[in-house]
């Protein structure tokens, strides 16, 4: 019998390491990664190949080999002794009464040993029916859990095995009245059931028939929770890192059989859960494995994909970056390839729908842009995907983008807003029109509209047809038609939230500053004589940025656009152009 002194003297700490955390050289004897006892985005992690002891400068956590796999795994010292030790090939004893947990992971390998002896049959012809190899059936261990109540149970009472070893695996069912046992697993395909590294820690079954339930999972055990599991990791992630665009993806399908034929197919970042959403335990691991990006492919229609995205963890979106498909044929990835549908497997994945594209998009679609209140409500929306400001979180930078571009809100002023509270709670008109990239033609509607105040006659010189950007702006001027003076524009809004603009408004326009007040009366002349000439130049420049803006928005199109479709574009700016040239003549003019 083995010592851990003798474990200790065969095992390199870094590659023991290596398989629960992506190490990186940090000098001499020295390698780092993300730490597994704690979330953290800068490594913090190291290991000395030397010494062979890990340390975490964030967490404090430290130890040897022996302790890392012990909190890595939630083993006691004996189980973790027994793990490495088995790896090396040395054996050692155990305590007397001491209870391994590896105990489940050997007691699943007797299952699997049974039944893989029955596959032979009408369950290998069900395999091979749907479109597997014999030795991708080979690759992921697939068998068969003959009828009968307890031809497992029986098989294990021949070889040494008690009922209590069996049910703690979950491979037998108690029945609460009598207290019969017998196997869960009867007349099903079977699925082993791997974590990440490679331990067997439960099964799913799937009957050849259409007897309920279609699908059976090993209940929750010591060894198996499936919030903390995917199907087919094990084997997807020794190809995290190595896509060609220098991410890594897992493709999460709904199923054990999609997730097979994927593989066969040449798709090895295909993994599946377990009849859950992906958790913040997921996240958690695929983290630390590496992955950086996931595809959600599942059988869906769009309306589905898109509640899916839109549900996602708050955690897991922070975390990667998430896309959501199906395939085109709305069948599921393993009746696709089946199909000879890989170039529609490949295609979806190459498209889908994004996690900030559909954000936004049905944030838009719900509210609408054209109002005050839609935008205010579209923000409020985005705002828990918005207010991480963490510079690695690419979905909530992604959706804080988009918002500023179809908004027109500026960068820097959605920011701010993101950061009070007290302006998240009162989102106003005001706060609106402050944050809006488009402040600049704002501030001329708000000039105009004081020039109005200080003599309403002016009214007739607008012709109506003005786009104001303004939502204010856009009421006052519905409202104030045929106004003989300023204070019958009040009446209309007393007690409104115009109000208070207007009357701010009204004294910037009478504002005389220093002017003495025997100077006033002739202040107000001037004011007077100015206020008609301004109406005009303010109105045309109004007309110059609105011209402006639609040019801007054709040259956007025109790059996205057929050949066929480019040339008309290029006319429409052309026109537009000589547009805002001929205004700017006019305001010449006038001046």
């Amino acid at each position: 019998m083995g010592t851990k002194e003798d474990v200790r003297s065969r095992l390199n700490i870094a590659e023991v390491v290596g398989e629960y955390v992506r190490l990186s050289p940090a000098g001499k004897g020295r390698l780092k990664g993300l730490c597994p006892f704690h979330n953290e985005k800068s490594p913090s992690f190291q290991v000395d190949t030397d010494q062979g002891y890990f340390y975490c400068f964030g967490c404090k956590a430290g130890g040897d080999v022996f302790s890392f796999v012990q909190r890595s795994e939630n083993l006691s010292f004996g189980d973790a002794l027994r793990k490495l030790a088995e790896r090396v090939g040395i054996q050692v004893e155990a305590k007397y009464g001491e209870r391994s947990s590896r105990d489940l992971y050997d007691v699943n390998a007797f299952a699997l040993a049974y039944f893989r002896e029955h596959l032979p049959g009408p369950a290998l012809d069900y395999f091979r029916r749907r479109g597997l190899t014999d030795e991708t059936v080979a690759a992921f261990e697939l068998g068969y859990a003959p009828d009968g109540w307890d031809g497992l149970l029986k098989h294990a009472r021949v070889k040494g095995l008690n009922e209590r070893q069996l049910l703690e695996a979950g491979l037998l069912t108690e029945n609460a009245e009598n207290g019969r046992v017998y196997d869960r697993f009867r007349g099903r395909v079977m699925f082993p059931i791997r974590d990440h590294l490679g331990r067997l820690v439960g099964f799913g079954g799937r009957v050849l028939d259409d007897t309920k339930p279609k699908y059976l999972n090993t209940p929750e055990t010591d060894a198996f929770r499936k919030g903390e599991v995917l199907y087919g990791l094990d084997k997807a992630r020794t190809g995290l890192g190595k896509a060609e665009n220098g991410e890594t993806e897992l493709i999460v399908v709904e199923g054990y059989m999609d997730v097979i034929t994927m593989h066969q197919y040449g798709f090895t970042g295909a993994v599946a859960s377990l009849g859950t959403a992906l958790t913040a335990e997921h996240a958690t691991l695929l983290e630390r494995l590496g992955a950086r990006s996931i595809s959600l492919m599942f059988d869906h229609d769009e309306a589905g994909l898109k509640a899916m995205l839109k549900g996602l963890d708050q955690v897991l979106g922070a975390k990667f970056r998430v896309r959501a498909t199906s395939v085109p044929s709305g069948k599921d990835p393993a009746d696709a390839l089946l199909a000879g549908d890989e170039a529609g497997i490949r295609q979806a994945l190459a498209q889908g729908v994004d996690e900030v594209q559909y954000r936004v998009q049905a944030a838009i679609e719900t509210h609408g842009t054209a109002t005050a209140d839609g935008k205010r409500k579209i923000l409020m929306e985005l705002l828990p995907r918005m207010q991480n400001l963490d510079p690695l979180d690419e979905i909530a930078e992604g959706v804080r983008a988009a918002a500023c571009e179809t908004l027109g809100i500026k960068p820097e002023a959605l920011m701010e807003w993101i950061g009070s509270k007290a302006k998240r709670r009162t989102l106003t008109d005001t706060h609106l029109a402050g944050m809006s990239s488009g402040r600049g033609e704002e501030e001329n509607e708000l000039k105009l509209l004081r020039q109005l105040l200080i003599d309403p006659s002016l009214l007739a010189k607008l012709d109506g047809s003005t786009p104001w950007r303004n939502e204010s702006m856009r009421k006052v001027m519905l409202a104030v038609q045929g106004a003989q003076s300023s204070d019958a524009i009040l009446d209309v809004f007393r007690g409104q939230p115009e109000e208070q603009l207007l009357i701010r408004l009204l004294f910037e326009g009478r504002d005389s500053g220093s002017i003495s007040r025997q100077g006033s009366e002739q202040y107000d002349q001037k004011v007077g004589a100015y206020a008609a000439a301004a109406v005009d130049d303010i109105q045309t420049t109004i007309s110059i940025d609105a011209l402006r803006a639609e040019v801007e928005l054709l040259k956007k199109q025109v790059a996205g656009a057929a050949p066929a479709e480019q040339l008309g574009l290029l006319k429409q700016i052309g026109e537009l152009q000589r547009a805002v040239e001929a205004e700017k003549r006019g305001r010449r003019g006038i001046a």
